[in-house]
């Protein structure tokens, strides 16, 4: 029972995530709340991870949750779970997409598609920000802690990557991988270092 229901809770993400791997988050976020099988902190462990390294967010979730929950079996049915919508979709929309290329209910479901995938695509930058710079623990029914709202470390770091990204010429041009290697290495520093 468990490996129809990995598969089916990571079908319907791939099947409802258009948009690429940062839409798929808020689908992330409620199968972590829904089944218990993994906190907000390891989905945004994870996003870290699927960031630094090649595969996608969704992928590498339904992997990572398929062997925690099941073993190797879960990790291969929640994976083809993940894929199973796209490579469904693709072949249904191969063989229908030249008898209906120019017509125009199509291009206005594409054209609705656009905002529809910008918008999850939002909501999962939001939800991203909202989980790493800021505490929500320090805000409660009885109050805000300003002094504990934020996390200053992340504030502080995503400036300087900011900084040196955007405005420092010398290194405006470094490959992306270099900031990944330096960011990774001060959050280690930060959090073993007591920093």
């Amino acid at each position: 029972m468990i490996y129809l229901r990995l598969f089916w809770e990571f079908f319907k993400t791939g099947l409802f995530a258009i948009g690429g791997g940062m839409a798929t988050l808020p689908f992330l976020a409620h199968i972590g709340e829904s089944t218990g099988w993994y906190t907000q902190s390891q989905l945004m462990n994870m996003l870290a991870v699927s960031e630094s390294t090649p595969g996608p967010i969704g992928i590498n979730m339904a992997t990572y949750v398929g062997f925690t929950v099941a073993g190797v079996p879960g990790a291969v049915i929640a994976t083809v779970g993940e894929v199973a919508p796209s490579i469904i979709v693709i072949l249904i929309i191969a063989a229908i997409l030249q008898q209906f290329r120019h017509n125009k209910y199509v291009e206005f479901a594409f054209y609705g598609l656009r905002p529809a995938s910008t918008g999850l695509i939002g909501a999962a930058c939001a939800g991203v920000i909202v989980e790493t710079l800021v505490n929500t623990a320090a805000v409660s029914a009885t109050g805000v802690n300003w002094a504990g709202l934020f996390n200053w470390r992340g504030l502080i770091l995503a400036g300087i990557l900011l900084v040196f990204t955007n405005w420092v010429k010398p290194t405006k041009r470094w490959h992306p991988i270099i900031f990944i290697g330096v960011a990774a290495v001060v959050g280690v520093v930060f959090h073993f270092g007591g920093a």
